[in-house]
């Protein structure tokens, strides 16, 4: 009998069509050569590898409830190509590891490779995969996923056969923060979307999803103490749509979906700028006591909460005391950006009287880098989306003990334009060709932001011009994995001529999963890439 013992998975894929520039094709790379990220290190052997079969059994650490869940989801995606029964049962103890087949195990891995780390090694006689935790072998089955056939995800029974080829590889991230985030306010995109969305994205380790749920155009989580928020904030969105929201139960889905694919959710509720959509809910809010008409367009800067207000704060604790009850992660994302209709000394007493209130919810705050003008506390994490190299105010923020998240708009925004010729997107922040995208490091990129101070970095997918999933996937794929690769391989791997090379080689994957993907022209793409 062959047999699967596991301990960790990845999810599935969706049907539809790659779009694009054609791009090139090229004899693609293979194997373990031609994996996204890049991990520690890889040993491609010569011999035979492994071959999943009609009698392979998928075995999961015993009495293990999240590798439990984690086998059966990856049965669930396996059936659907191969045809194969794939059934699940527990794995008889370390023993696993010897037998005809392939095990994940929550042992023997070693304590460098932290708790997002593994080990995975393919012979003949089978696959084993070590972790520490279970997210450490959920991202080694993203790999694992990877080094089968792109056919292997497709929603449909597929001829196979079905190799892993044989070699050994020893991976651990970077950084502990891998974002993307997504802005649900311009427009709103519905939960399935969204879980669409973390399907694609944790498939190359991306650890974190950071949602902007509010802003000038929308509101989009309801808030139970002020229901008008989404009732009147979420009604429209950047051109006059029918907007939309969340419910709190659609929000529990979307976090537990994330907690399933080991994504943390991170939301955001901007201010004091950025909040239109809060004051012609609530006439309250305004300093004038009388509302703003609901917002459609795509300025910004020119919006505030009315900070001499006491209700300004009432509202603030009850906003963020209700999601912070709602999102078990660490975070809570509070903006403060681009607040140029508010004061210099209004925006100091305001973020001086937020700050408490996150850390009064057990919540670190998170941060557009504009705060880095108020002192904030050490625990404060900055996100910094300049387009210089040089930012005093964050590099002395630091210099205190704050960390930062690099998301610099001319290098990781996925809204900016691919060129000229892209209908989609803005070009404010420069195009972003894939190279550009993938061509810095995060470590030293920030004058006075050395590599122990960057916490991570994100992807930030803003939606102005993008209204449907399609859109989303044009603008994402491939960009995405480039700084998703930054974020978690060694800076001593990076290097574009090998990059190009094995991201060229998802272009299959992409196309049997769906995902509507601009081909670039930059990238050797693999035979069985379909870009239409």
């Amino acid at each position: 009998m062959v047999v699967i013992a596991i301990v960790a998975l990845a999810l599935g894929g969706h049907a539809g069509a790659a779009r694009g520039d054609a791009g090139r094709t090229a004899p693609p790379v293979t194997g373990m050569n031609a994996l996204v990220p890049q991990p520690v290190a890889v040993q491609q052997a010569t011999g035979t590898g492994y071959a999943i079969t009609a009698s392979t059994t998928i075995l999961v650490e015993p009495g293990s409830a999240p590798v439990e869940e984690i086998g059966v989801e990856l049965a669930r995606v396996l059936r659907r190509s191969t045809g194969y029964a794939l059934p699940v049962v527990a794995a008889p103890g370390r023993e696993a590891a010897t037998a005809d087949g392939i095990s994940l195990l929550l042992s023997g891995a070693g304590a460098e490779l932290g708790d997002e780390g593994y080990l995975l090694d393919v012979s003949a006689g089978g696959v084993v995969v070590r972790a520490n935790q279970p997210e450490g072998l959920f991202n080694g089955v993203q790999t694992l996923r990877q080094l089968l056939p792109a056919a292997a995800d497709s929603a449909t029974i597929q001829p196979g056969p079905w190799p892993v080829p044989a070699g050994h590889i020893e991976d651990h991230p970077r950084f502990p923060y891998r974002g993307a985030m997504l802005d649900v306010a311009r427009h709103f995109f519905p939960v399935a979307t969204v879980e669409r969305y973390l399907d694609e994205i944790s498939r190359y380790k991306v650890n974190r999803l950071h949602l902007h749920l509010a802003d000038d155009q929308g509101w989009r989580i309801a808030i139970t103490s002020w229901p008008q928020l989404a009732t009147v904030g979420g009604s429209t969105a950047v051109g006059g749509g029918p907007g939309g929201y969340y419910t709190q139960a659609d929000y529990r889905a979307i976090v537990d979906y994330a907690r399933a694919h080991y994504v943390t959710i991170v939301p955001e509720i901007d201010g004091p700028g950025h909040t239109n959509a809060a004051l012609a809910s609530y006439p309250a809010l305004n300093c004038t006591g009388t509302a703003p008409p609901l917002y459609t367009g795509t300025d910004v800067g020119f919006s505030s909460l009315c900070v001499g207000k006491d209700i300004t704060y009432t509202f603030l604790d009850n906003v963020l005391g209700e999601l912070a009850g709602l999102t078990p992660g660490p975070y809570l994302h509070i903006g403060g950006d681009e607040a140029q209709s508010t004061k210099a000394k209004d925006y100091t007493s305001f973020e001086g009287k937020e700050l408490p209130l996150v850390a009064g919810y057990g919540k670190a705050p998170m941060a557009w880098h504009d705060i880095a003008a108020v002192t904030p506390p050490a625990s404060t994490v900055l996100e910094y989306w300049g387009t210089t190299t040089s930012e005093p105010k964050t590099a002395a923020a630091v210099a205190r003990g704050n960390k930062v998240v690099l998301a610099p708009a001319n290098k990781a925004y996925l809204d900016m334009k691919y060129s000229r010729k892209t209908k989609l997107g803005q070009n404010w922040a420069g195009y972003i060709e894939e190279q550009t995208a993938y061509d810095w490091n995060p470590g030293s990129y920030l004058s006075g932001v050395g590599e122990s101070a960057v916490l991570g970095v994100e992807a930030p997918l803003w939606s102005e011009t993008l209204v449907t999933l399609a859109d989303l996937e044009f603008m994402t794929f491939p960009r995405l994995p480039a700084i998703a690769e930054l974020g978690w391989s060694p800076a001593a791997t990076h290097d574009w001529t090998s990059f190009r090379s094995r991201l060229g080689a998802q272009g299959p994957r992409w196309t049997v999963l769906g995902i509507g993907f601009f081909a670039s022209a930059q990238i050797p793409w693999a035979p069985g890439t379909r870009a239409g």
